[in-house]
């Protein structure tokens, strides 16, 4: 989903720390809670009085932070870090009484910026675009799929483990009322067949009316049992990231109160589509706001897609990085098991436009002046279980990469890459995405020059260390299918 114009609110003032300190005032706000990401991308808080904010906490910062008990932030010997609020990213919390939020930048304490913290490395990556090549933008616009159940039990111990899903949508649900969505019959039915169009109304309202995100549309998503899309209106690098940690946060907490469960795994369903989230992106310069930029990627004169040369080259970039950029946006075990073909997910790293089987397609939906602001490029590989800080930086590194480079991404193909056999992907060179976490991880330790820029040494490190021991601990446990499998071998 795309809007055909740059948005407005792109332009519009934030608030500052002394807008924010006169909110606090004027709405009577008691306490302020400060959000952060991990490394492997879940939302952290703690929260203060307001006076801790007002009294000088927005400018010298709140030491509340054990860098050492967050996962991939900073050893035992070293674990002092400061919380400094972004007065851009306050927000009433409408389900708290007197509560407002801030994102917070992390630092090291008395040692400038953490390294490892994600926003740093979100805002190295805008800095090191106007570095290297010159652009003033880049545009986000993630669509965010994910699923509210009715409710999900799982247990884990030592020695088993099991778990069970529950829908009043479900195609497998035995008791209850109403109408059952089908497998892979869940795009776009209306109510009452879509039971969830309050929920995600309510999610949608409250991110717009309470957290300044704008977003352009919400619906029911292919598969079964509650799958959701919500499409926020497109944003640069840094400030899409924070709208992306919010709607997970705003989409849990309305589940919640509806007395239902929201997730971002990307596969909780065995048999149906699973939950991605295609990155469009594209490239601005020459302006000393959005308003007044230019689009990079739009090019009139391109018969086939109206892509100008700077976005084959930043597609030449994600096809040619799309093994190690995988171990980032699609960094868990479980994104493995809807990287595979036959649900929509991108296993060929291909491009075309218009084609839903490439790992990156260039949407054609209009052509012409009139709407180039819309040009963008639709990467399809990363998932919601991704850092979008993470996320983001990487696919804009390897894009850069491209164009610095000016990696050549082969002829489109137009054809569904699914329907092809092997010989006929052969002739065409195509490759395929990493089969498992383990071989994308192989693929980031051996390819990761164009991260280094933004993303250091340590942080590569511990993405690779996080990953691996979710690696272990799942491999080296017997899976229940594997009792039907093989238990009278």
């Amino acid at each position: 989903m795309w809007m055909l114009e740059k948005p407005k609110r792109l332009s519009r003032a934030r608030p500052s720390a002394s807008d924010v300190v006169e909110h606090i005032r004027s709405r009577g706000i008691k306490l302020v809670d400060i959000q952060f990401t991990d490394v492997p991308g879940r939302l952290q808080h703690f929260t203060v009085p307001s006076s801790s904010v007002v009294d000088g906490g927005l400018y010298s910062g709140l030491s509340k932070v054990d860098g050492s008990s967050i996962r991939g932030f900073l050893d035992i010997s070293e674990s002092d870090a400061v919380a400094i609020p972004d007065p851009a990213t306050f927000a009433l919390i409408p389900w708290r009484e007197s509560a407002a939020r801030l994102i917070a930048d992390i630092y090291m304490g008395g040692a400038g910026r953490l390294e490892r913290d994600p926003r740093h490395v979100a805002q190295r990556a805008e800095s090191y675009l106007r570095e290297s090549l010159g652009f003033s933008w880049s545009f986000w616009g993630p669509e965010m799929e994910f699923f509210i159940f009715d409710n999900v039990t799982w247990w884990s111990a030592e020695w088993e483990a099991g778990y069970s899903i529950e829908s009043s949508e479900a195609s497998w649900r035995r008791e209850g009322r109403g109408y059952k969505i089908r497998y892979k019959e869940g795009y776009y039915p209306a109510e009452p067949q879509d039971t969830l169009s309050a929920v995600r109304d309510e999610i949608v309202l409250t991110l717009q009316e309470s957290f300044n995100v704008d977003v352009e549309a919400h619906h029911h998503e292919v598969a079964t049992a509650g799958q959701a899309e919500v499409d926020m209106v497109y944003d640069t690098l840094t400030r899409m990231a924070d709208n992306v940690m919010t709607l997970k946060y705003v989409a849990k907490n309305v589940a919640a109160r509806h007395g239902k469960v929201a997730t971002f795994m990307p596969k909780p369903l065995y048999g149906d589509n699973a939950s991605g989230m295609h990155v469009h992106v594209s490239l601005w310069g020459e302006g000393s706001s959005p308003d007044s930029a230019y689009n990079a990627f739009y090019d009139q004169d391109d018969e086939y897609a109206e892509i100008s040369q700077v976005g084959r080259y930043f597609i030449g970039g994600l096809l040619e990085h799309a093994p190690s950029l995988a171990a980032i946006v699609a960094p868990t075990t479980n994104s493995y098991k809807r990287l595979v073909p036959g649900y929509e997910a991108p296993v060929y790293l291909t491009w075309g436009k218009s084609n839903r089987s490439a790992a990156v397609r260039v949407p054609s939906y209009y052509r012409g002046a009139a709407h180039a602001a819309a040009k963008r490029v639709e990467f399809r590989v990363p998932d919601p279980s991704s850092n979008p800080y993470l996320a983001f930086s990487a696919i804009l590194m390897a894009g850069i990469d491209g164009v610095r480079r000016k990696m050549d991404p082969g002829s489109p193909v137009d054809e569904n890459v699914y329907h092809m056999g092997p010989e006929r992907r052969r002739q065409l060179g195509i490759r395929s995405l990493p089969g498992s976490l383990r071989e994308s991880l192989e693929a980031l330790r051996s390819d990761n020059d164009y991260l280094r820029p933004v993303f250091e040494r340590s942080l590569i490190d511990a993405i690779l260390e996080n990953a691996e021991r979710e690696l272990l601990a799942v491999e080296s446990r017997p899976h229940p299918y594997e009792f039907h499998l093989y238990f009278d071998i």
